[in-house]
């Protein structure tokens, strides 16, 4: 098992196959993201949250197939989903794709963005798949590369202030070093051009969000 690398699973809307995830990584289930484990096709090493989401007969299989399981209090100061990103942290991991996480509680859907963009993560290549879109978080250190149908959509949202020296190429209202401000929507209903495109940016963060690719 590579432990450099690590899906998160986690509660929300459904999400199905086919999702391009790495083979050879850690999988960490966060409570009731356990249940995507079976539509994926995955084995989970680690169970982390407070089972309060989880039913205990797949709880049960998970731990007699191996996984560890890490139990929190319901009264606790994180989301299931920052505990799982803590544990594939602490097993090494400095690349993680997290899976599921949108609809259900709006709380929740903004907590889970911010939570990904922020600066505590700044430091591990982040992906999520929400099952309708794939989201990238972008910074000075981690440009985001695009693949796709053109005509897709691509949204370049900025999080936690304004970005900064934004570039990108393969879309269709391209930006040539242009700043994007913090609740500016100038972002939002980019379009591929091409089967490829890059974002790049000098200063701030972004959530680039792509409309997943129909399988």
């Amino acid at each position: 098992m590579d432990d450099l690398r690590a899906i998160v699973l986690t509660d929300g809307d459904p999400v199905a196959p086919p999702i391009p995830l790495p083979s050879d990584a850690m999988v960490i289930a966060a409570d009731g993201g356990l249940r995507l484990s079976s539509i994926l096709g995955l084995r989970v090493d680690v169970v982390v949250g407070d089972m309060d989401s989880v039913s205990p007969a797949d709880l049960a299989a998970a731990e007699q197939a191996g996984a560890r399981i890490e139990r929190h209090p319901i009264d606790k100061d994180a989301t299931d989903l920052e505990l799982a990103l803590d544990a594939a942290i602490t097993g090494g991991a400095i690349e993680i794709t997290v899976v599921g996480g949108a609809g259900g509680r709006l709380d929740h859907l903004l907590a889970n963005a911010q939570l990904l963009a922020g600066d505590r993560y700044a430091a591990i290549q982040l992906r999520w798949w929400t099952g309708a879109e794939i989201v990238v978080v972008c910074d000075h250190m981690r440009p985001a590369v695009i693949k796709g149908t053109p005509g897709e959509l691509v949204s370049l949202v900025p999080v936690g202030g304004s970005a900064g020296g934004v570039v990108t190429t393969g879309l269709r209202w391209g930006l040539e070093g242009e700043d994007l401000g913090f609740g500016s929507t100038r972002g939002v209903s980019n379009e591929l051009s091409d089967d490829r495109a890059t974002v790049s940016l000098t200063e701030g963060r972004l959530l680039v969000i792509q409309e997943r690719a129909t399988p």
